[in-house]
């Protein structure tokens, strides 16, 4: 299994669906708790039009998301406390149906999970696609 990953922090719509389209990626999983953003394009409703207009599919995962408290502890670069609070996220129901959803997707088709971080080492998609698919090749795309 491939699973890859991108952060759209500094970028565009159209830079962040080039990147896809060179990864022959076809499904985009929004793991952010809350799917909106000041950067225009990237707004769930906004984002999901755009890449359907490029033939990528998207699907929101918001309780794969980071909390609040871990969301805070990434600001200030407690990488640590992120991991610990995230932790106890995928250890809710709701996290454990949506991370057997991506799981099942992500081996039909090649999937991307995407978050705002720009640099995957800081963001939890990372932590995510450890968990989720620990057998996995994990690529980390750049807009």
């Amino acid at each position: 299994m491939h699973i890859f990953t991108i952060g759209y922090e500094g970028a565009t719509q159209s830079a962040l669906i080039d990147a896809l389209k060179s990864a022959a990626v076809t499904l985009l999983a929004d793991v952010r708790a809350v799917p909106l953003s000041r950067r225009p394009g990237f707004s769930k409703n906004v984002l999901a039009a755009g890449l359907r207009e490029a033939g990528i599919d998207y699907i929101g995962l918001k309780a794969l998301g980071t909390p609040p408290e871990g969301r805070e502890a990434a600001r200030k670069h407690n990488f640590q406390k992120l991991a610990d609070v995230y932790a106890g996220q995928l250890e809710l129901p709701e996290a454990l149906a949506q991370m057997a959803q991506l799981r099942a997707l992500a081996v039909e088709r090649p999937t991307v999970l995407l978050c705002f971080e720009r640099d995957p080492a800081c963001c939890h998609r990372s932590l995510l696609a450890h968990a989720a698919m620990p057998e996995a090749r994990i690529s980390h795309l750049y807009a």
